[in-house]
């Protein structure tokens, strides 16, 4: 089992990215209080160990016109691996698909999707999900109000965390 501590000021690095992805070393060293040269090799060390997957830029949905967000969720009439395997990489072509999570309970798959009205959700559901081989049922939502939307994790910097990583 490989272990990883990150001590304060690597889960500090982390909070400061996960708030802004695009701060230079020099800012984020900063705002860390390292020097540039170490702060550069802790965040290294993060990107390598699979931490910092990646880093983007999210954009407002309502100003690109993508005014419907909604839930989808997606039974299949049976659940062997082929079947999912289907479904799932049906959904990774799907564009307006933003998360696709497989779960237990009363549906097989919950889906997030962004449209930019309800006929174009209505096309989503009628013409590309429920055509996918296996779909048997489903169920949307449409979101009202977004209350709260977050992409960072809650990550304490009081402490260190000790990290169990795959080898």
């Amino acid at each position: 089992m490989n272990m990883l501590t990150l001590d304060r000021t690597d889960i500090k690095i982390l909070n400061e990215l996960q708030r802004e992805a695009n701060l230079t070393n020099v800012e984020l060293a900063d705002r860390v209080n390292l020097s540039p040269s170490p702060c550069l090799t802790r965040v290294r060390k993060l990107e390598q160990t699979g931490i910092i997957s990646r880093r983007v830029t999210l954009l407002n949905p309502k100003v690109m016109g993508l005014e419907v967000n909604a839930y989808i969720q997606v039974s299949l009439d049976k659940q062997p691996r082929a079947t999912l395997e289907h479904f799932q990489t049906a959904v990774e072509m799907l564009p307006e698909v933003m998360e696709c999570n497989w779960m237990t309970g009363e549906c097989d798959f919950l889906l997030r999707v962004v449209v930019r009205d309800v006929d174009e959700l209505e096309w989503l559901i009628s013409r590309k999900l429920s055509k996918i081989e296996g779909v048997a049922g489903i169920r949307s939502n449409v979101v009202l109000k977004q209350v709260t939307y977050k992409t960072a994790l809650p990550i304490d910097s009081s402490r260190k965390l000790s990290l169990r990583l795959d080898a």
